[in-house]
């Protein structure tokens, strides 16, 4: 296909490709790419679900790298010593910002405690509350969502502001992005309109009562905006000259740390990023809905990509690799 072929084929799509909402590219450091469909525009932003993970696992990288954390094997708990711990608990002591990272963190129970957390008024706290537990460190792969939501307050009180201007004062400013803005309203009822509404969003954040962001979903982004922090992996922690990461993280955040298994594609997981094959140097941050940042080292290629609903995600690598990349070449 051509790029007129492609934009058709997923304008006229009525299976897995007709929720896409934006694809940008950029190969050899140059914009290769730009389509829009269902009325976006370049640069309408989307809540990119769980794409949020990936920005999380940068930021820790700058924050190790200013010294603000002094190491990802740094205890969890020493960042939060007004929390009290629960008579009997141990585990959480000994789970640091290295499990955090690569979801080896434990937790109790066997589902992730979403009502509590999200109608708390301090998340990270209420979150702290399911660290742990009587199994101990295993290992263990865990995916837990609001898990996540831990770090962002290690940021905030490790770098002594707020998580939302410390990753626009490091990161998006840096890459020439639109800052983000808090969300603002956390009722049950926003919440519920913030997942299902699937219409252009700002360039926010989504934020919990105290003003601290959802670390593991919410921050809404542009495929163009993905596509540029694609750019910054791609290039081992530099843009347009500028060291925003050490080349040491990036490297460290995406090679296995992990083999996950068929729920996860067989992928390997670094530090909230993924790599989906083995003999291929290619990673993704990626989200529900669809939305992706692929970062193909071979080819020195990025892409943005946003959607809306769609039940199966991890085969947008395969439609990028199989439709898009074709594109960028021809």
């Amino acid at each position: 296909m051509n790029k007129e072929q492609l934009y058709r084929f997923i304008s006229e799509s009525v299976g897995n490709e007709s929720n896409i909402t934006q694809i940008y590219a950029i190969k050899n450091g140059r914009s290769v790419y730009d389509a829009c469909w269902h009325g976006f525009t370049s640069m309408d932003a989307m809540n990119v679900n769980s794409v949020t993970k990936g920005i999380m696992g940068l930021l820790a990288g700058i924050a190790l790298d200013q010294g603000c954390i002094r190491s990802l094997d740094q205890k969890v708990m020493e960042f939060f010593p007004d929390y009290s711990v629960k008579r009997g608990e141990k585990t959480i002591y000994e789970v640091t910002i290295r499990h955090l990272l690569t979801m080896t963190a434990p937790y109790k129970g066997k589902s992730e405690p979403w009502t509590k957390v999200c109608t708390s008024d301090d998340w990270t706290l209420a979150v702290l509350d399911y660290l742990g537990g009587r199994k101990g460190i295993t290992g263990e792969f865990r995916y837990a969502t609001l898990g996540i939501q831990i770090l962002a307050g290690i940021i905030e009180r490790a770098s002594r502001e707020k998580c939302i201007d410390f990753a626009n004062r490091n990161l998006f400013e840096p890459l020439g992005l639109p800052k983000r803005i808090l969300h603002g309203d956390s009722s049950k009822e926003d919440q519920f309109d913030f997942f299902m509404n699937k219409n252009p969003r700002k360039y926010e954040w989504y934020n919990d009562p105290h003003g601290t962001v959802t670390a593991g979903w919410g921050l809404c982004m542009s495929a163009r905006d993905m596509a540029v922090v694609g750019e910054l992996v791609l290039n081992n922690g530099m843009y347009n000259g500028s060291r925003i990461i050490s080349a040491e993280y990036i490297n460290d955040m995406i090679r296995p740390h992990l083999k996950l298994g068929e729920r996860f594609g067989y992928m390997n997981y670094g530090y909230l990023w993924y790599k989906p094959y083995d003999d291929k140097e290619v990673y993704a941050a990626v989200g529900d809905s669809g939305n992706i940042i692929y970062v193909n080292k071979e080819l020195n290629v990025s892409v943005g990509m946003t959607g809306t609903i769609k039940p199966r995600i991890f085969d947008r690598v395969d439609f990028i690799e199989r439709e898009v990349l074709s594109v960028i070449d021809g």
